[in-house]
């Protein structure tokens, strides 16, 4: 029987990818049995025999030590180009890929590791991105206790080389298990727990200061966890002794709130086929178009049960890491701000939609026109905006919550976060993404005491704008100068500003 990567249907074309791969081995597979012939290689000859060599460590577990060593003598470039060869394969193939192939790549994943090779980092980052938020499966399962046994099992090693990547699998396991806790408990889902926990409180306690380059989002993905004893320990010494990290100069958890998080850090909990499928949807659907896409879409990411946490995930991921050029930021094209409104109508679960809102109004509560991009909130004004008067509930219900956010995220630093939504509400004025918020203050579809308690953030945002103004005349005068918790498509309506009439 022919040697084979993926499994697929019996209508379905072959993937080029594997059939590249395919080709390679076959063509040299006299080759790849020692005593190996060593020789100076045109750089497509070497392409070729990386190709053959990865189809046959993926194909061929029972040779699979003979094809490394073979791979071992040849290399010339420190494993580059056969670190991406597999990275391609992970971001491409791995949905289809056959169990024993899976494996397989998982294991010569830690052999790239062992050798330092170039670019392991990326290959660990693309196998994280194939873990997928909300499945449950026995082999969704695999792959993170694979992953998190990998990373806890290389501790030392990825500190030193590529301590980052610790980063990116802190951010994963975090927001994993946050969904692994709602799981009925069986053997394999608490021993992954288990590993987690051991992984993500290892990193806090003796890393802090390399988690804290993950941003503001490190507190929105440690507030799902306060009720695990070990992350209980870690909330009481963030708010009541942060000096217990260790870290010189992190004095009060309002630090990290003020610190953006690296877009990068949203892309590792979407698959690259969702972020594929997201950005055809934002960039190329008329809107007015958007329903059959959007069944599509749900058909095939959220169809499964438990697989609407996955929106949460997809919310962050399209207001921090999606930002349309002003050429596709047309009229016509489906805007951010219609996908998730939709995805919001899309939940069924209370807790999911809490924080599905908390995604998209995170940036507004810590916002900081220096540091932040007006882009990440862009999409929250004008969901509320465009959602009057036809979808006035969606207004009221995002209003209500920002300013539910606003009065209890964080009692004790309420004055922070109420600057960071006015300051937000300012730059959205400014910036010309909304002309007035008088469509929200004026608006008689609205609750009074909801317009009353957001006209005072309009005061407050006013107030900033005007000692902003006072202080650049006094500047512009003198010599020129040298910045705690809450836990149906919208239409084709057109994108600009919207009255209440």
């Amino acid at each position: 029987m022919a040697l084979k990567l993926t499994d697929r249907g019996i209508h379905e074309a072959e993937n080029p990818i594997e059939v590249s791969f395919r080709e390679a081995f076959e063509l040299l597979k006299s080759q790849l049995n020692p005593p190996f012939t060593l020789k100076v290689l045109t750089q497509e000859e070497y392409s070729n025999l990386n190709k053959a060599i990865i189809f046959g460590i993926l194909s061929q577990p029972n040779l699979a030590e003979v094809h490394i060593k073979h791979l071992h003598a040849i290399i010339i470039d420190g494993y580059e180009l056969f670190t991406c060869m597999l990275v391609k394969i992970a971001d491409e193939l791995y949905v289809k890929l056959l169990d024993s192939v899976k494996i397989q790549l998982i294991w010569v994943t830690k052999e790239m590791l062992n050798v330092l090779a170039i670019g392991f980092d990326k290959l660990l980052v693309a196998l994280l991105r194939q873990i997928v938020g909300g499945d449950f499966s026995e082999g969704n399962s695999w792959l993170c206790l694979e992953m998190v046994a990998l990373f806890l099992a290389n501790w030392d090693c990825l500190l030193e080389e590529e301590p980052l990547i610790l980063n990116k699998g802190l951010y994963v396991f975090l927001r994993l298990l946050a969904d692994h806790y709602r799981v009925p408990s069986n053997p394999m889902v608490d021993g992954l727990k288990r590993m987690e926990v051991v992984y993500c409180v290892r990193l806090l306690r003796e890393q802090f200061l390399l988690c804290l380059k993950i941003g503001r989002d490190l507190i929105r993905l440690l507030q799902d966890l306060v009720h695990i004893p070990e992350f209980k320990a870690i909330w009481k010494d963030l708010l009541l002794n942060p000096r217990q990290f260790g870290v010189d100069g992190f004095k009060d958890i309002s630090q990290i709130y003020h610190t953006k998080t690296p877009s990068s850090y949203f892309l590792l909990r979407v698959t690259p086929e969702m972020e594929t499928k997201l950005r055809f949807l934002l960039t190329h659907v008329k809107l007015g178009s958007q329903k059959r896409y959007q069944v599509w879409f749900a058909k095939k990411f959220l169809g499964v049960p438990g697989s609407e946490v996955i929106l949460i995930d997809i919310v962050r991921f399209i207001c921090c890491s999606v930002h349309p050029s002003s050429e596709i930021m047309q009229p016509d094209i489906l805007p951010r701000w219609a996908v998730i409104g939709w995805l919001l109508t899309s939940c069924r679960k209370s807790y999911v939609e809490a924080n599905l809102k908390l995604a998209l109004f995170y940036d507004w509560l810590f916002y900081d026109e220096i540091t932040d991009n007006v882009m990440n909130i862009e999409p929250g004004i004008l969901l509320m905006v465009n959602s009057i008067p036809n979808y006035i509930e969606v207004t009221r219900t995002l209003l209500e919550f920002l300013l539910i956010v606003v009065d209890n995220y964080d009692i004790e630093r309420k004055e922070v976060v109420s600057k960071g939504v006015s300051t937000a509400l300012s730059a959205l004025v400014k910036r010309g993404i909304v002309s007035s918020l008088d469509v929200l203050t004026h608006c008689d579809m609205i609750a009074p005491v909801h317009r009353e308690m957001f006209g005072k953030l309009v005061l407050v945002m006013q107030g900033i704008h005007s000692k902003k103004l006072g202080s650049a005349s006094i500047i512009h005068d003198m010599s020129p100068p040298p910045s705690h918790l809450v836990s149906s498509s919208l239409g084709s309506q057109h994108p600009n500003r919207v009255n209440c009439n």
